[in-house]
């Protein structure tokens, strides 16, 4: 009710000062937002300690498996967490990326073939190892992952083809291509190249979060300091409106959806890196939703216009925490993505309360 009265009263206002009335009025709901999505994460943090439980020999034995323990969650989820700052993006504008999965394989594919130390090894024929080589591979994944989402923008913007339908055809197409072509080949990785996701510092391997982190500032500041980032929430409000402004609205969803591959052959990077391998059947499933599920739940309205990146960091968080007290509590794998569903239909049933 306060946010409707508020809103009533800005409607009297003109010009700049409407407008400034407006920014407060969307930086409080988010504030508000971000505080009740931190405090639904501290109550799942008490939980999990509470299961871990504390029957240890003293403090700092139980202070090392409890911090041992939140580094494990945050490694495994990291991938998926940089994936779902996109994801942020392109939900903002009213899109969705189906494809992630598909693209994170594709791009993978690419690395791996690159840096393979057997006979078929495309740099290690040329000559190149080392450095240089793995400098290469990650420059040629970050340019295919940005060649896939700006095909996919290009589709949405320029053939007129929902988000829905134009991301399902090339979530089929990238993974079916990429298997085609990989069957029967395995790559291997070298050693050194597995360091830049699991090098230990202090005995941790917490590479892949300080990626995720580094990754979450520098959109962070894209999104509440750049013309990009406010052109993004001006398209997901209002396409119109934004277009009548002097906005490029197909320049803006595209670049969206060219961030997102970038984004996802980031993860392609770290994952590679972290697992020395990939399943081209398998892996990247499911991805699109725990990005969406992570983005929703951290108050990114599925209609578009509102979101935030640190939203979207504490939704990654929770589900992330949710995760591992079903792993706890011996919850089947299976079911464990029915809670994921029913997690993401009550987080919008509740953005449609709060908005009515």
């Amino acid at each position: 009710m306060q946010y409707r009265g508020a809103m009533q009263k800005m409607q009297a206002g003109k010009g700049p000062k409407k407008k400034n009335v407006m920014k407060r009025l969307m930086e409080k709901r988010a504030a508000d937002s971000h505080v009740g999505i931190a405090l639904v994460l501290l109550l799942l943090v008490v939980l999990q300690t509470l299961v871990l439980g504390f029957d240890y020999d003293s403090f700092g034995h139980w202070f090392n498996s409890w911090f041992r323990n939140w580094i494990n969650i945050l490694r495994n989820n990291a991938g998926v967490g940089i994936v779902s700052l996109g994801m942020t993006f392109v939900i903002i504008t009213g899109g969705i990326d189906l494809a992630v999965g598909s693209t994170l394989v594709a791009t993978g594919a690419v690395i791996m073939t690159l840096i393979d130390t057997g006979a078929k090894g495309v740099l290690g024929a040329a000559g190149m190892t080392g450095v240089p080589a793995y400098a290469i591979t990650i420059v040629a994944a970050l340019a295919l992952g940005y060649l896939l989402g700006t095909g996919i923008g290009l589709l949405i913007t320029r053939g007129r083809i929902a988000p829905f339908i134009a991301t399902l055809g090339a979530m089929k197409v990238f993974r079916s291509v990429t298997q085609h072509f990989m069957q029967g080949y395995n790559p291997r990785v070298p050693r050194d190249f597995l360091q830049i996701s699991n090098l230990q510092v202090g005995g941790l391997m917490f590479m892949p979060i300080v990626y995720w982190a580094v990754i979450a500032l520098i959109l962070y500041f894209v999104s509440k300091r750049t013309t990009f980032g406010r052109q993004v929430i001006a398209v997901g409000s209002n396409e119109r409106a934004a277009q009548l402004s002097g906005v490029n609205v197909n320049r803006v969803k595209t670049r969206t959806y060219s961030l997102m591959g970038i984004l996802v052959a980031i993860a392609s990077v770290v994952q590679v890196a972290r697992i020395g391998s990939m399943d081209y059947a398998n892996a990247g499933s499911g991805m699109e939703m725990d990005a969406i599920a992570a983005a929703v739940v951290g108050g990114t309205s599925m209609a578009g216009g509102r979101g935030t990146i640190l939203g979207t960091v504490l939704g990654m968080l929770i589900i992330a925490v949710m995760n591992n007290l079903l792993n706890l509590f011996g919850v089947p794998p299976f079911l464990r993505e029915a809670f994921k569903g029913l997690i993401v239909v009550m987080a919008v049933l509740l953005q449609r309360k709060q908005r009515a």
